[in-house]
């Protein structure tokens, strides 16, 4: 079973328990986390105690944990990742985000299963395939576009499997789990959470020729994700759980993303309230926020939609892999040790400790730290700051020159207090009967909790008004202070034969209020179902290839044997094995560095004099003294990153295998 098809789910990051729950907070109806190891993110472990932690406060809501398990193992893993798993089922995570299908082949508890991004669903077979095998959540390839994605969505059944898709933050270049650069270079594979990152980097671009096409620019380096204005198109599209990316990201970060896309999603479900297929949230619980969400305030290196609207030219952060931030102002006048400034708006205020920044001679983004902000004439936008460096280390710094802000410390000040509060609706009903009264609560999920005490007649104070018995009632039942609950409607309700209105002891009620509000706690907590495990298909599901490369990562022989009883009959170990010396493809894109820079044969269709002339030849990317070979695959519309592993690096892989492998014989 997966997540019923009219509910729509948002799945928030956490690199720790106190975020996850602060994300709980802000709305997200599911947070992913990394576990004690295997988690794809090195330095992003949590210990089961701390998730366990994270899990309770969850559930308060019926929002889920799912760990990730992403990385691929080691033979000498297996062992120590299947009692894992049971540590977390105990813990009682709702499921498990993996990679690796050796997990498949192990005594594993009745945990849902997750596909994580790292196994690369591009295609409606492979979709097919993984759900047949007892996934009940796929998370789809950033690449897709919507036609890609509706393809998917018909061919899965929505009542076995969600398909999840990324909506917000960094952005692999590659499709994901088919990226080795960092393991040929440096030994730390992206496939077991230790990526260099080299898609960061600057790179000379030359072509065939040895002629510089581009000069120390990051082509690699891709924008961030940002789908905000595509939700309402994803969900037609099929998508059901709307994820953001971030498990290295600080408190302030999925804080503001997550409340932003919370009210993305309210706003759509509540313009689709009265359609044919109206939909839901996927948890429980309304939320209200200190601060208005807007996405331009955290580290961002400028947004794209990516392909999900077809293949834009501008989804590279080329100039820059920093936060370029927004335009502020620009530059008036230098001083020995100050900056004097007008800004575009005159109600913006600078502060001690903003960062502004921008773009030297070179398109270098230089940063500028604010030490101390002086308003000039506030009125007219003219403000003087001193920064924090001296100014001649400032490269290109003079009059004219256009600043941007890329942090605004009051804003981020104000997410470090509480800025967020999440409360399930209950609705209250005050019984009068002729020797007691009665409180029952019913919340938004249909769950009922009844107290009730003695409260003899002659106790009673009677009033001759029936507006104030029921604000009485209104104004002590709903004093739900620190709980998760908040009373939308009190009602005030007699008995036959009590005829006179009446107004009951403040204490009486708040006794009343305690004891329904602990009851209905508990009633949740019991009726809180733990997500099943699929039951794979039978006969077992064909893998869609019956040949392997090194692509598929396959690397211990219970992922071997996963694939061979799924009708794979010849398959190739991991890049990691180190069973490539030669040249290959260490990164395969659907970003396409010929097309970013206008040189595609594609584009030159139809151009007078250029059609023809322009063909799809490799080119080479130089940083210091590594060097890379671009080749394109025009049919499939995809780049290759071809390179070679070093020799160093695969000396001390395959030592460490060896010693690994006597180890396990002994």
């Amino acid at each position: 079973m997966s997540l019923p098809h009219h509910k729509l789910e948002l799945l928030a990051p956490a690199r720790d328990a106190t975020i996850g729950i602060q994300a709980v907070n802000h709305g997200a109806d599911a947070v992913y986390i990394g576990g004690p190891s295997f988690g794809a993110r090195a330095s992003a472990d949590n210990s089961v105690t701390d998730i366990a932690r994270l899990v309770q406060h969850a559930h308060r809501f019926n929002s889920r944990i799912f760990v990730t398990l992403n990385t691929i193992l080691r033979d000498d893993e297996l062992e120590t990742a299947r009692q894992l798993v049971w540590q977390l089922y105990d813990a009682e995570v709702d499921a498990l985000i993996i990679q690796d299908m050796a997990l498949l082949e192990l005594d594993l508890p009745p945990i849902q299963l997750h596909a994580s991004t790292q196994t690369d669903i591009r295609s409606a077979e492979k979709a097919r395939f993984l759900q047949d095998v007892g996934f009940s959540q796929i998370v789809l390839a950033r690449e897709l576009d919507l036609l890609q994605i509706n393809h998917i969505r018909n061919a899965i059944d929505p009542d076995r499997c969600t398909l999840e898709f990324f909506v917000h933050g960094a952005l692999c270049v590659a499709y994901s789990g088919q990226c080795y650069i960092s393991a040929a270079h440096t030994g730390r594979s992206a496939n077991r959470g230790e990526c260099s990152q080299a898609c960061r980097l600057p790179y000379q671009v030359l072509d065939s020729a040895g002629r510089f096409v581009a000069h120390d620019k990051h082509v690699l380096s891709m924008k961030d994700n940002n789908q905000s204005a595509n939700l309402a198109a994803l969900v037609d599209a099929g998508v059901r759980s709307f994820k953001i990316e971030g498990r290295y990201k600080d408190m302030g970060y999925v804080k503001n993303i997550t409340a932003h896309y919370r009210l993305l999603l309210d706003a759509l479900m509540e313009s689709r309230q009265h359609s044919q297929q109206p939909l839901e949230r996927a948890s429980s619980g309304r939320c209200t926020f200190s601060f208005t969400p807007d996405p331009n305030q955290n580290f961002n290196r400028e947004f794209t939609d990516y392909f999900v609207q077809g293949r834009q030219q501008d989804i590279g952060a080329f100039d820059s892999p920093k936060n370029p931030g927004l335009p502020i102002g620009h530059v008036t006048q230098l001083g020995p040790n100050w900056v004097e400034l007008t800004l575009n708006d005159r109600q913006t205020v600078l502060h001690n400790g903003d960062g502004l920044c921008y773009y030297d001679l070179q398109k270098e983004l230089v940063g500028m730290a604010i030490n101390r902000a002086e308003a000039l004439s506030a009125a007219k936008g003219r403000w003087r700051v001193f920064p924090k460096d001296a100014l001649a280390t400032l490269h290109d710094l003079r009059k004219g020159v256009e600043l941007n802000r890329n942090r605004d410390i009051d804003w981020l000040r104000a997410l470090d207090k509480k800025s967020a509060e999440r409360r399930i609706s209950v609705w209250a009903q005050l019984h009068i009967l002729h020797d007691s009264v009665q409180l029952t609560l019913t919340d938004e999920d249909g769950h009922h909790a009844t107290a009730q005490h003695a409260f003899a007649a002659a106790q009673r104070q009677i009033t001759h008004s029936a507006e104030s018995a029921q604000e009485q009632a209104r104004s002590q039942l709903c004093r739900l202070g620190t709980t998760d609950f908040v009373a939308t409607d009190v009602a005030l309700t007699y008995s036959e034969g009590v005829f006179e209105p009446v107004l009951l002891p403040s204490s009486l009620l708040n006794t009343l209020r305690r004891q329904a509000v602990l009851t209905l706690e508990k009633a949740r907590t019991a009726a809180f179902t733990r997500l099943p495990r699929a039951v794979p298909a039978q006969p077992p599901a064909l893998y869609p290839e019956d040949v392997l490369s090194y692509l598929a990562n396959v690397y211990n022989q219970k992922a071997r044997d996963f694939y061979a009883n799924h009708g794979v009959k010849l398959m190739a170990s991991a890049y990691e094995a180190i069973e490539e010396p030669g040249e290959v493809s260490l990164m395969i894109t659907k970003h396409c560095v010929r097309f970013s820079l206008s040189l595609c044969p594609k584009q030159a269709k139809g151009v007078t004099g250029v059609q023809g002339t322009i063909k799809a030849e490799p080119l080479q990317l130089i940083n210091g003294k590594e060097k890379l070979t671009l080749r394109f695959d025009c049919k499939a519309c995809e780049m290759h990153v071809l390179g070679k592993m070093k020799p160093a690096v695969a000396r001390q892989a395959r030592q460490q295998l060896t010693d690994i492998r006597i180890t396990l014989a002994r």
